[in-house]
């Protein structure tokens, strides 16, 4: 499904500052930013930013992190307040000093951090979020959750509680809470950072259903290959500033990455010399010719890259090595209950030297509860855990590092010591190989952290506190840490989420480097073009249970959205035979 049709998307240039003239005249804007600035001291997170939204418009929003982006659509949803410039909602200036502000002005905004009551249906979700004083009309709640579930094509069971809800379904629900309120105005924030392929058809769908209506939609994504599918117009941020804003009409992926690291001299529908340069770099950073940047494709890391050219080439792109037949993590049985329930079910893996194996599954089917029990924080009922033949299951977590495991989890900012600095906590799991007896060697310490600091482009000072660090070079720090010490077996879980694509790259190459040394990687992620795109093998866990395994050269994103719903597509037996044989 394509996004409808508009003048927006047909315009040969548009200025960031105004409604495309071809469309609608000066002031017709749903809702419009103006010359919007915002600074936290000396930072500038926003520098005198313009921007509007169309009726019937999908508005790209794209950017490195850092770039500006969070703030602006905090700033219009009424959580943070502009230093200066303002807010215009149908031509007329709005304060905007909170989101129930923002929703009484019909704007609404779904983030990656879903805001709803588990233990609550979703009637009453929407009643928590829409009462006020006076008495509570459930019939009445219960038939707008209904009408506003058929405003957007989809099927929504009022009265189920949301924590059975899958996560597109729990998605849908937070859109619906927006429509509760007359959004006129939606802001979706990464929305398919964590849905199977079939569910961002569904919200792709829903999208075209609202903007044919005549809402407006701001859409933020790093899949670039989405937003030239979905959007009618597209505004870059560069340090705070918008760089480039134009219609996407034309626009290929490899155009917009280009833009979105420095190249304004792009022109759409033509690509320049410096967008092919740029082009072939991406293309070769993970492998590929550049001359196989050809037919239909897929996002890596961000990057538009042809699925065709991965899947022919995917032996070659990845291990540059034979892969061993000798195993570097070892998960056998690995058996684990909650409340009567198994939330891991003999979860059995081999992770071979010399290979990447991403693990593909929808949100809160056992991942997390794996990476934990891997990690040594959670223990499980059974089960083994081996690496490099040595059984870690009962050892703690420091024990674990020492026997060659090296972690990545997906709580970034939940694996450092915030008041620690950056030097401080590059080293906070390896003390012991600064010690001469009881005293630390400051002296080793030190040049220990300025080589990762060189070594991994931490763009930050050994004293530099770690809470200052943007989520790309917080990653580096924790990739640093983990890599540094030369393990024989990694779990990465979630390693790339929220990050831009100039940070997603490097986080790839430093797996691939890890794997072409002959460890073994675990690859968990929600992001199935990032599978595809670096493992060699994955498999599916659907209810805490290995469902389905696949070559990663022979898998499609519709094949593994379908195990990733509990679909057993019959490939998974075939191909583990393939495997073994």
């Amino acid at each position: 499904m394509t996004a409808p049709p508009s003048a927006a998307g047909a315009a040969s240039s548009v200025s960031a500052a105004s409604p495309d003239s071809s469309r609608s005249s000066p002031g017709s804007a749903l809702a419009e930013l103006v010359d919007i600035t915002k600074t936290f001291g000396a930072l500038v997170a926003n520098d005198a930013i313009s921007l509007s939204v169309l009726p019937g418009e999908v508005h790209a929003l794209l950017g490195e992190n850092g770039a500006g982006k969070s703030t602006l659509t905090r700033i219009l949803y009424g959580l943070s307040q502009p230093d200066s410039g303002e807010i215009r909602v149908d031509g007329r200036v709005k304060r905007i000093s909170s989101p129930a502000d923002a929703m009484e002005a019909g704007i609404g905004m779904v983030t990656q951090e879903f805001s709803l009551v588990d233990t609550m249906t979703v009637t009453e979700n929407l009643m928590l979020a829409g009462v006020g004083l006076g008495r509570i009309n459930r019939a009445a709640a219960r038939a707008k959750v209904l009408a506003a579930a058929e405003r957007i094509g989809v099927s929504i069971d009022p009265d189920a509680i949301v924590e059975d809800l899958s996560v597109g379904q729990r998605q849908r629900v937070e859109i619906v809470k927006a429509l509760f309120h007359d959004c006129r105005v939606l802001i979706l924030d990464e929305p398919t950072a964590v849905l199977v392929p079939q569910d961002v058809e569904q919200l792709f769908d829903s999208i075209g259903r609202l903007t044919s209506a005549g809402m407006g939609v701001i859409f933020i994504s790093h899949k670039l290959h989405e937003v030239t599918r979905i959007a009618d117009r597209i505004s870059i941020l560069r340090r705070g500033r918008i760089v480039a804003s134009r219609p996407a009409a034309g626009l290929e992926p490899r155009d917009i990455a280009a833009l979105m690291v420095g190249a304004e001299s792009v022109a759409a529908p033509v690509a320049s010399a410096e967008n092919e340069t740029l082009a072939d770099a991406l293309a070769t950073s993970i492998g590929l010719d550049p001359a196989d940047l050809d037919g239909p494709s897929v996002s890596v890391g961000g990057s538009a890259l042809p699925s065709a050219a991965i899947r022919d080439r995917s032996r070659a792109t990845r291990a540059t090595s034979p892969i061993s037949e000798a195993t570097a993590l070892q998960i056998t049985d690995v058996t684990l209950g909650n409340d009567g329930s198994r939330v891991l079910d003999a979860v059995t893996l081999s992770v071979r030297r010399g290979e990447i194996l991403g693990i593909a599954g929808v949100s809160g089917n056992g991942q997390t509860e794996l990476v934990n029990v891997l990690c040594g924080t959670l223990t499980a009922d059974r089960g083994s855990v081996m690496v490099d033949q040595t059984e870690i299951s009962g050892l703690d977590p420091a024990a674990r590092i020492r026997a060659g495991f090296g972690r990545l989890t997906e709580d970034r900012k939940g694996s450092v010591i915030p008041g620690l600095s950056v030097g401080q906590n590059l080293v906070l799991e390896d003390l012991d190989r600064f010690r001469i007896g009881p005293f630390l060697n400051r002296g080793a310490v030190r040049e220990h952290v300025q080589k990762l600091i060189e070594r991994f482009d931490i763009r930050a000072q050994p004293g530099d506190p770690i809470r200052s660090l943007s989520g790309g070079n917080m990653q580096k720090v924790l990739l640093a840490r983990a890599i540094s010490r030369g393990p024989k077996a990694l779990v990465a879980s979630q390693p790339t989420r929220g990050l831009d694509i100039g940070a997603c790259e490097y986080v790839y190459s430093q797996l691939r480097a890890l794997r072409d040394e002959g460890a073994g990687v675990l690859l968990i992620s929600e992001d199935l073009d990032e599978l595809l795109g670096i493992c060699d093998r994955i498999a599916v866990i659907f209810s805490g249970r290995i469902i389905g395994e696949l070559p990663a050269a022979d898998a499609t994103p519709e094949a593994l959205g379908l195990l990733m719903t509990g679909h057993d597509t019959g490939a998974a037996d075939d191909s583990d035979a393939a495997v073994n044989a």
